[in-house]
C-alpha cells in the first residue's frame, strides 16, 4: 500500500533503523522510543489489525518479537520488556499496519502502562467471562 508508512519502510522508500529482517517480518527502532532499544516488529504484508493476520503471519511475527525481547535482555542491560500491540484508533493505534512494540524496561523507570478500572460487580465479571468463553468455543 503506497500510503502506508510501514509498507513504505518495508519497501525501503522511507528510511528506518533496521534491527532485523527476514522474508515476512521487519523489525526496526521506533522513531519516538519510550526508552533506547524500543523496537517495532511488523509483518511485511499489509494488515491493519491483529485479527487480519493469518496464523502463519502471527507465528512469524511473534517468533521475532520473542527474539528481540531475548536480545534486549542479553545485550542492553534492561531488566524486562513490555510487548504492546494496539488495534484501532480507540486503542491508540496511530499507524494502520499491525505492529508490535517491544519496549525495554528498567527498575523505577516511571512508566505506568494503564490504570485499573475493574468490574462493576461479580455478576458483570462472570457474564463477561461467559460471553467470551462461548464465543471462543
Amino acid at each position: 500500500m503506497n500510503d502506508c508508512v510501514f509498507c513504505r519502510i518495508v519497501a525501503k522508500t522511507l528510511p528506518s533503523t533496521l534491527v532485523y529482517e527476514e522474508q515476512n517480518v521487519y523489525a526496526f527502532l521506533d522513531i519516538h522510543p519510550v526508552h533506547p532499544g524500543h523496537v517495532l516488529v511488523i509483518p511485511k504484508g499489509h494488515a491493519e489489525q491483529l485479527p487480519d493476520l493469518s496464523l502463519e503471519q502471527v507465528t512469524n511475527v511473534m517468533v521475532v518479537v520473542q527474539r528481540v525481547g531475548k536480545v534486549l535482555l542479553q545485550e542492553t542491560g534492561v531488566k524486562g520488556f513490555n510487548v504492546l500491540q494496539n488495534n484501532g484508533a480507540v486503542a491508540g493505534q496511530v499507524i494502520s499496519h499491525v505492529h508490535f512494540h517491544v519496549i525495554p524496561r528498567y527498575a523505577d523507570d516511571g512508566l505506568k502502562m494503564w490504570p485499573e478500572s475493574g468490574y462493576r460487580s461479580e455478576q458483570q465479571k462472570q457474564e463477561t467471562a461467559e460471553r467470551l468463553r462461548a464465543a471462543l468455543q
